[in-house]
């Protein structure tokens, strides 16, 4: 049975609700379910384009929980990403970001455009832009290094729908006729 692609994520937090105000007011997501009391409250969120159940799951430990030490001598998760349909969202998303002070980054991985930031409990998680297939060249392949969102959207345009954006991630449908 293939992967088609990632269903959900799920994090551990200090603050259920500090957590849900940070990923509903800066990437737009919304409540879809919550569960139990704080320190221990579950919130389930869904993006704002997905007809998915829940994109994301936020488990509350309580304010004692330390840093994630994950990467500094210790394994764990690196981060998620999330896809925005075009660049003009991507630019739309990094100053959103930067104003909350969120924003550590962004990279031109030549096929993907990214911006990097991390939550109120330092997780980190990527926003990124899918270079359309057909668009794909042999410049585009071999970039990598700072992202210039204004000169990406002056190459492709501020509109032009991301890879994934133009064809869905969800399975096709298996055809009856023969």
């Amino acid at each position: 049975m293939p992967v088609r692609g990632l269903n959900h994520a799920v994090l551990w937090v200090r603050d259920a609700d500090i957590s849900t105000r940070f990923y509903t007011e800066t990437l737009g997501f919304r409540v879809v379910a919550e569960s139990g009391e704080a320190p221990r409250k579950a919130v389930f969120l869904q993006a704002p384009e997905s007809d998915n159940d829940h994109d994301l799951g936020l488990f509350g430990i309580g304010e004692q929980a330390g840093e994630t030490k994950a990467g500094h001598g210790e394994t764990g998760l690196y981060h998620l990403a999330w896809e925005v349909p075009t660049l003009s969202d991507l630019r739309t998303v990094a100053e959103r970001l930067a104003g909350r002070g969120a924003l550590v980054g962004a990279t031109d991985h030549g096929t993907t455009k990214g911006v990097y930031a991390k939550d109120p409990d330092g997780l980190e998680f990527e926003v990124c832009w899918l270079v359309p297939h057909d668009l794909l060249d042999d410049e585009a392949r071999s970039r990598h290094g700072r992202l210039d969102i204004d000169a990406e959207i002056a190459r492709y345009g501020a509109t032009t729908q991301g890879a994934c954006a133009r064809t869905g991630h969800r399975a096709p449908t298996p055809s009856t006729a023969d």
